[in-house]
């Protein structure tokens, strides 16, 4: 493996470095770990300067290859690079086939192609076509063209086979026009696990992938409306037929009390597209990750508020919104002069109110986003950097206490 990875187990978990991350062989990350979640390579609200303001931000970005697709003949034109023409040239770039914020229309795939959407429509994909646009990318990692369109709730046998042969088929081709592209010998390719809510094809998509020479492995579909004992044992059947030195990521998956399901699983790199959801429907997390406090009384004030909330509701709520967040358009912040959370450090949390937010979403102010995604993302990064000192510590079922009491 061109990205060698050491950890150790601890409570069925991996906890380690990923290194030589980059074409030019450097950067590491630590895992478990995340993603920086980007629109076309920058953080969404957010400019290069005001992302230098939120703490912890990952080594690694993620973009999406169906908006870049759109862009190759500019890209191809320019010669030098997606990291370069975006002004990142240091960073650590990983081109997602799709966006992970973005639900894609069903039923476009076949044998050959891969539809993929972007701000433009549909585009068919080939293999060729697929390898060629990565080529003038030029990333550090790059999911492999897959076969996705697998939703759990009415997908048939028949159809989780498809989907397994055509991703088998996709990655052996693009395997192929890889050892041919000078320009893509330093770029890591991760092999895709297909299969949806089948078994027998999600183990047989992942034993033969495990046989390609793939840097790492993306567990796809699982962040669909699959049943959580379906997932979770899914998950576990499916790892266990991965090696150990090769990284496994997964989209979709978000929530604190799901990525800790997960992690458990043998899960390594997640995407943060979920403080961006959060954002996008005006709320700000709230949720607590410091185990170091009693979990029996951590969650109190944000019992209290849940409890508030359900009697005193004056404004219609996302129905997305999740119980490790605050809905800041809610009149009753209207004249709450505290911060965003109590004890965060994040440049909205030190210099501004739950008002004045309040008030920059009611008046659709562009302000409102930039300062809730700085501290969303602050609240997320720090969640996994407390999600591995837990680990190295001991404490995870401490973590595990506070975010469940969390979790309504």
């Amino acid at each position: 493996m061109q990205s060698p990875l050491c950890w150790h187990a601890i409570d069925g978990c991996r906890l380690g470095m990923l290194s030589s991350l980059s074409r030019k062989g450097v950067q590491s990350m630590e895992i478990p770990g995340c993603l920086l979640y980007t629109k076309m390579g920058t953080a969404p609200h957010l400019t290069h300067d005001t992302l230098q303001m939120v703490q912890g931000v990952p080594v690694v970005a993620q973009f999406s290859f169906s908006a870049v697709a759109e862009l190759h003949e500019v890209l191809a034109e320019y010669k030098e690079g997606m990291a370069k023409f975006i002004g990142m040239p240091e960073s650590v770039l990983y081109c997602s086939l799709n966006d992970p914020a973005t639900c894609c229309p069903s039923g476009y795939n076949n044998e050959k192609t891969v539809s993929v959407w972007g701000y433009g429509g549909r585009k068919e994909m080939t293999a060729s076509t697929f390898m060629a646009i990565q080529q003038v990318i030029q990333p550090d990692w790059f999911q492999c063209l897959s076969d996705g369109d697998t939703i759990a709730e009415v997908i048939s046998k028949k159809r989780a086979k498809k989907s397994v042969d055509r991703s088998l088929s996709f990655l052996d081709e693009c395997l192929q026009l890889q050892e041919k592209s000078p320009e893509l010998q330093k770029s890591l390719m991760i092999g895709v696990i297909e299969g949806g809510d089948v078994l027998e094809e999600r183990l047989r998509s992942a034993r033969e992938t495990a046989k390609r020479p793939v840097a790492g492995f993306l567990l796809d579909g699982f962040g669909n409306n699959m049943a959580k004992k379906t997932k979770l044992e899914l998950l576990s059947s499916v790892i266990a037929e991965l090696p150990e030195d090769k990284p496994r990521l997964i989209h979709s998956i978000g929530r604190p009390d799901e990525v800790l399901e997960c992690i458990e699983k043998g899960v390594d790199i997640f995407e943060s597209c979920f403080p961006y959801q959060v954002t996008e429907r005006g709320c700000a997390l709230s949720f607590n990750h410091n185990y170091h406090l009693n979990p029996e009384t951590a969650g109190i004030f944000f019992l209290i508020e849940v409890e508030e909330d359900k009697t005193n509701e004056t404004v219609r709520r996302p129905e997305e919104m999740t119980s490790f967040e605050i809905y800041l358009k809610d009149k009753r912040y209207q004249d709450d002069f505290g911060p965003l959370m109590n004890g965060c450090s994040c440049y909205c949390c030190q210099n501004h109110s739950r008002a004045y937010v309040h008030h920059l979403l009611v008046t659709n102010e562009l302000l409102a986003g930039v300062l809730l995604m700085m501290h969303n993302f602050q609240n997320y990064f720090g969640f996994f950097s407390s999600l591995r000192d837990a680990l190295k510590e001991d404490k995870l079922i401490q973590l595990k206490t506070l975010i469940s009491r969390q979790a309504l």
